[in-house]
């Protein structure tokens, strides 16, 4: 008899539990209000505590923003953020000079290898109705020999990221947005060039799966090396071959098991996250992912002594004027708009 689907199962947390090769993956999902003429929320910041503000009063946050949510400046070293946006947008700028907006289904990718300082601000666009902003960051660890290679920045847009749409037999829908990972002999763009992810025998996928009331679909089997989580983070319940779990569960999956799945009652919103194990030593504090405590002292030394290259923005927490677009412009100069 072949071994139930489900390995381990677990409430959510904040941010989520992951396993390796992932670090790190946050789920935002903030509701945010009307914007004002800087961006931020039109409403009062009363009561909060500005520039640690984790509280989700009235169904937001203002994370570390004194006026547009988000995080100001911050460096990272010896891993990689993938940042999935579904709902609002994302201002970005860092060290190497890149800048961008993107958002509503955009997704961006960046090696912070030896040393990257940037920051992430939440600008809210539309002055008259509410601006929700959900997004996940997954930080994905770099193996010991890419940890000190040079910083990477680039752009999936949602235009280049596959959307599949898959029926059941009664024709309700099962959509996976693939950010890493074939499906269907479908592949999303390439990731960096030292990710782990890049090499074909890590099997890293993040896929964003978005079941219709009743809908059945069979997530495939993955290699028996392969570790396979999924987030199930908003629904009502997901029939996972025999068993119902209710939304909010992490969902560990049995190595090299193909899952059934059904989602009952309301739309079910699944993030899978996998990828063959780097099994290697973690030193982990803060913003910085090293192998060894001494490893880590270099990098809080490094950091003091030159700031990851410096800061070319004039200000900790840059927006975009109201009026842009979705668009990057790249270390190199290179622009794209979209």
């Amino acid at each position: 008899m072949s071994a139930h689907p489900i390995r381990t199962l677990e409430p959510l947390s904040f941010p989520f539990r992951t396993e390796d090769p992932f670090l790190f993956c946050a789920h935002h999902l903030d509701l945010y209000p009307a914007g004002d003429e800087r961006l931020g929320p039109r409403a009062s910041l009363t009561g909060r505590d500005l520039g640690m503000d984790f509280s989700r009063k009235d169904g937001w946050s203002m994370y570390h923003g004194q006026h547009v949510p988000g995080f100001p400046r911050h460096p990272h070293r010896g891993f990689e953020t993938i940042t999935v946006a579904q709902q609002g947008f994302i201002d970005h700028s860092d060290s190497l000079g890149a800048t961008a907006r993107f958002g509503q289904g955009d997704a961006q990718w960046m090696t912070a290898g030896r040393g990257i300082v940037h920051s992430e601000m939440f600008p809210l666009l539309r002055p008259e109705t509410g601006n929700p902003t959900e997004l996940f960051q997954v930080w994905l660890n770099l193996p010991a020999e890419e940890k000190m290679v040079d910083p990477y920045f680039t752009m999936f847009w949602k235009e280049s990221i596959p959307n599949h749409v898959v029926r059941d037999e009664e024709g309700r829908t099962t959509r996976v947005m693939t950010v890493a990972g074939i499906f269907e002999g479908q592949e999303p763009p390439r990731p960096p060039p030292n990710s782990w992810a890049s090499r074909p025998d890590s099997h890293v996928a993040i896929w964003t799966l978005t079941l219709e009331p009743g809908a059945r679909w069979t997530l495939p089997a993955a290699p028996p090396t392969v570790t396979r989580s999924l987030y199930f983070h908003r629904g009502a319940a997901l029939r996972v071959a025999d068993r119902r779990v209710p939304a909010g569960h992490r969902i560990g999956i049995t190595e090299g098991a193909e899952v059934p799945l059904q989602a009952h009652d309301a739309e079910a919103h699944v993030l899978l996250l996998q990828g063959r194990p780097l099994g290697e030593p973690v030193a982990h504090h803060g913003p910085f992912v090293m192998n060894t405590r001494a490893e880590l002292a270099q990098a809080f030394a490094d950091y003091q002594r030159t700031g990851f290259g410096g800061w070319p923005w004039d200000r900790d927490d840059p927006v975009h004027a109201r009026s842009e677009g979705r668009f990057a412009r790249h270390p190199d100069g290179r622009v794209e708009r979209k």
